[in-house]
């Protein structure tokens, strides 16, 4: 099993790496195995030009957006690290999702499957910038794993995340839960249970 885990910092070792890293360290000690992406820091935005969906064959620009599927399609499991900026998401990493989930070729897979989302900051803005994360996973179907309390760090400096005990253990309850999440899946596919079966999409809108 394997987890894609996504660092929305351009500090690709900073605090939310730290927090990032400590989720990491319990689920390759269960065994699961992870992938790193760094955010590049000036990664353009969606062009909303359409070719994703009419061409069926990922995003019009060739960059780090589209080298993400096979990535994802491999792994069982996503997480997600932002730092907060102005109480959300940082804006690199909001335009990479934006692109990514738009585009990406497999949406159907990525039903029930794991994910997460966690952020950092110095002070306060974690929740709102977890929720807007969160987002991304609920309208594609898949599981988001929650912990012991928000998907929280603290600090300006790795140095500083350290020093934040409790949302170290919340990191460290995330990757338990996430690994218990992902062992679940293996065993009923093991046991033949079959997952929901999905509809095939209406789209409506209520401009008559």
């Amino acid at each position: 099993m394997k987890v894609l885990i996504i660092n929305g910092s351009p500090h690709h070792s900073g605090a939310t790496y730290t927090a990032l890293h400590e989720v990491e360290k319990i689920l390759n000690q269960e065994d699961i195995e992870t992938i790193w992406i760094n955010v590049p820091h000036d990664i353009s935005s969606c062009l909303d030009c359409d070719y994703c969906n009419s061409s069926k064959k990922g995003c019009i620009k060739n960059d780090i957006v589209n080298e993400t599927y096979p990535l994802l399609d491999e792994c069982d499991g996503l997480l997600v690290g932002t730092p907060v900026y102005y109480g959300g998401v940082n804006g690199s990493l909001t335009s990479y999702l934006d692109r990514l989930f738009a585009s990406y070729p497999n949406k159907r897979t990525l039903n029930m499957k794991a994910a997460a989302a966690i952020s950092n900051s110095r002070r306060a803005g974690n929740m709102t910038s977890n929720d807007a994360l969160h987002r991304f996973f609920s309208i594609s179907g898949m599981a988001i794993i929650t912990s012991t309390y928000w998907n929280d760090s603290h600090g300006n400096t790795p140095e500083e995340v350290q020093e934040d005990e409790e949302g170290l253990q919340t990191m460290r309850n995330l990757g338990r839960n996430m690994a218990y999440y992902l062992k679940m899946r293996k065993l009923a596919k093991e046991k033949d249970l079959a997952e929901p079966q999905i509809e095939k999409g209406i789209h409506t809108n209520f401009v008559r």
